[in-house]
This record gives structure tokens, sequence and C-alpha cells, in this order.
């Protein structure tokens, strides 16, 4: 990614507490807090930084072997305090397999790297949420 792109993300109420999400490329994702089949934005926040980071990982790793199992769990703390609301303690734990032979055996090898790398370098979700990124938010007329 260059220096200065952008991403947008347009949101449009559906229902009470529901809404749809549309991103440049016309896709569509329903989410919120009385989406009963749906992700919440909480939700929706932790499966961006696994899949982020999943993706780098996956790319790395899967050049050399085939997953047998890839899963990452990402976990945390909601605090609801007198702050207000906040996630600590977020945890992201990858559970990858490869075959043996010696494929799999590269790709077992480059693993830990792979994650650190997503995680310190390439992973713009989880590095933007540890760096505290600021929001700017303003309430525009129509």
């Amino acid at each position: 990614m260059a220096d200065g792109d952008h991403r947008r993300v347009t949101l449009e109420r559906v229902d009470e507490g529901i809404y749809r999400a549309t991103n440049a490329r016309g896709t569509e994702l329903t989410f919120g807090s009385k989406a009963d089949d749906g992700f919440s934005p909480v939700e929706l926040l932790l499966a961006a930084i696994g899949g982020c980071s999943a993706m780098d990982v996956d790319v790395v790793t899967g050049r050399h072997a085939t997953h047998e199992r890839f899963e990452v769990v990402v976990d945390a703390e909601a605090v609801r305090d007198d702050t207000g609301n906040i996630l600590r303690d977020v945890r992201m734990t990858f559970h990858v397999s490869f075959p043996e032979g010696p494929d799999g055996d590269k790709a077992r090898q480059l693993l830990p790297r792979a994650v650190r790398t997503s995680h310190e370098r390439t992973c713009t979700v989880s590095r933007t949420v540890e760096a505290a990124t600021p929001v700017t938010v303003e309430a525009a007329d129509i």
C-alpha cells in the first residue's frame, strides 16, 4: 500500500441497531447490536484483527505447504467502567498445522516469524489499534 492510499466504508441504517456497510467495490455486510444472525461491531473488530494477520501468515506459510489446520482465535475482555466501554487484553492465537515432510517443515519453521512480522509490521488493523490512532468524529448537516 502506497502512502496516501484511501479506504472508505459507508454505513446505512437498515433497522434499529442493524446497519449495512458497503465498501468501494460494492460489497455489502449487514451487522449490528440487534442483528441476531450477524456480527456485532466488537466482533467485527476482533475478526478484522484476526483476519488481517491470518491473511499475512497464510500467504507466507502457504507458499510452502497446504495447511492441515488454520484457525485464528481472537479473544478480548469487554470492560465497562466510569471511563466508558473498551476492550482489554486482546489476544490472538494461531492454531496452524502442516503435513509431515520437507514442505511442512519449512512452513512450520516460517510460522513464528510470519506471525511476528504481521503483528509488528504488516497487519494494518492490529497496528492501528495498538498505535491508538485518533478517530475524528463529526455530524454533518444533510
